[in-house]
């Protein structure tokens, strides 16, 4: 397992890389100067992203939720300090896993699973949900082209609903690819 830890201390990284070390993990990459970190992280393509803050400002924590979401890997942060907006919006960002004052080597190992487990669980739940949001789009077009073949044609539903079918089959493409089509072409024609 690729790790890349991110922190402006070496000494503070030097704990973590210990913990991580201890467990068995030695793919470890330190990331100190965090100029370009997102391209850096890129070329490393690391499994999971650890990050250490110390007494974080806003705008170190808005550029973490900000990498968070651009990295698309199991995101840990630890900080000594924090308040509810400051969880919330490593929530929102995507932080798989964020801890409070805990920065103790023998919790490395515990803290990167459940970032890992979380990350799984939250992309799980994202796919999901766009394939719920794919489907439902699909279906309002497939709805879309029926009506139209219905006034075009003056058919009834299950008529429309055949002759999308047959149209789909005919040309071995799926119902929602010639709905679109149908409904492409009228829009289309309606603007000539």
């Amino acid at each position: 397992m690729r790790i890349a830890i991110i922190d402006e201390s070496p000494a503070r990284a030097a704990v973590i890389e210990e913990g991580l070390r201890d467990a068995g993990l030695h793919d470890v990459r330190l990331f100190v100067d965090r100029t370009a970190v997102a391209a850096k992280l890129e070329a490393y393509s690391p499994d999971v992203v650890l990050i250490n803050l110390a007494n974080p400002h806003r705008d170190e924590l808005e550029e973490s939720f900000a990498l968070s979401r651009a990295v698309a890997r199991p995101v840990a942060m630890f900080v000594d300090q924090s308040d509810s907006a400051g969880i919330e919006a490593a929530i929102d960002a995507g932080v798989s896993a964020y801890v409070v004052d805990g920065l103790k080597k023998e919790r490395i190992r515990p803290v990167l699973e459940l970032a890992i487990r979380r990350f799984r669980a939250y992309s799980r739940l994202r796919a999901e949900l766009d394939e719920a949001r794919n489907a439902l789009a699909e279906r309002k077009t497939i709805d879309q082209a029926k009506l139209l073949l219905m006034k075009k044609r003056g058919i009834d539903e299950p008529t429309a609903y055949a002759a999308l079918r047959k149209a789909a089959m005919d040309s071995g493409r799926r119902l929602g690819e010639v709905a679109d089509a149908i409904v492409t072409a009228d829009r289309l024609m309606g603007d000539l």
